[in-house]
């Protein structure tokens, strides 16, 4: 390698490490620890982004609706029926509105990370995850305990099983569902995310990395972009995936809280 490459190649970030997660702050004022960075951008920009757009589309609503409300209602749509309706039954429409807030708030947080000049999903940062998780996990207990009262603990900790096994069950089905539910939402998503950037980071740098390296590895450095092409697409469907399943285990958690047996 010659002085010249070896420069180049020091300047490329490769490979990509935890640390390309904590951004610096986007004012000029802050330091690397201010609260004002890109994901902060990101998350505002979701919520303004989803609020004008619901609103833009059903400002004047019409009969025959144009492409804004059509695209509002089937995404409502979808979620009513498909997932509402489907998960929790007919009493899963009084849920549509906070489920639809859901899916289309998770799905426009994971799209930053295939935008251009964003390129990356705030719900990669646990703290995202963690608080929709939450926010679900207190739903789901206070929704048991207003319809059942105490007697939700019996439905939610105690399976119709031979009594003399349920100083077993009982501990699992409490650390099952009262601890590892909101863990799990949590993860999944966070991990998907985490792994997403990660992998498009691994593929678009690798490509500058080799060929600032050596220009004979020119062709795998275009392959690896090509790579990072495939990948995004990929990734599209993983960001819809993770908001729509976020979202299905959001309902079922509801059902099983609303249903009258174990």
């Amino acid at each position: 390698m010659t002085g010249q490459t070896a420069v180049l190649a020091a300047d490329v970030p490769f490979p990509p490490s935890v640390g390309d997660f904590y951004l610096p702050s986007i004012v000029p004022w802050g330091g690397h620890d201010s609260w004002f960075t890109k994901i902060t951008l990101m998350l505002w920009l979701s919520v303004a982004i989803l609020i004008i757009f619901f609103l833009v589309a059903y400002r004047k609503p019409q009969l025959v609706p144009d492409k804004k409300q059509w695209l509002a209602e089937s995404i409502y749509g979808f979620v009513r029926n498909n997932i509402a309706v489907e998960m929790i039954g007919k009493e899963g429409v009084r849920f549509a509105p906070y489920l639809a807030t859901l899916f289309s708030f998770i799905f426009m947080m994971n799209l930053w990370g295939i935008i251009p000049f964003f390129q990356i999903s705030p719900n990669s940062h646990i703290a995202f995850p963690i608080i929709l998780a939450l926010i679900s996990w207190v739903m789901f207990i206070y929704l048991g305990f207003k319809k059942h009262g105490i007697g939700y603990l019996k439905i939610a900790l105690v399976p119709p099983a031979p009594w003399f096994i349920l100083p077993i069950l009982v501990p699992i089905e409490f650390f099952s569902n009262f601890i590892v539910r909101p863990f799990s939402l949590a993860i999944r998503l966070f991990a998907n995310m985490f792994a997403g950037h990660m992998l498009l980071l691994v593929f678009t740098l690798g490509g500058f990395a080799m060929i600032n390296a050596n220009l004979w590895l020119a062709p795998v450095s275009v392959l690896s972009w090509l790579m990072t092409i495939a990948l995004t697409f990929l990734d599209f469907a993983i960001i819809a995936l993770q908001a729509y399943v976020f979202t299905v285990l959001t309902a079922s958690y509801i059902q099983g809280s609303l249903a009258e047996g174990h």
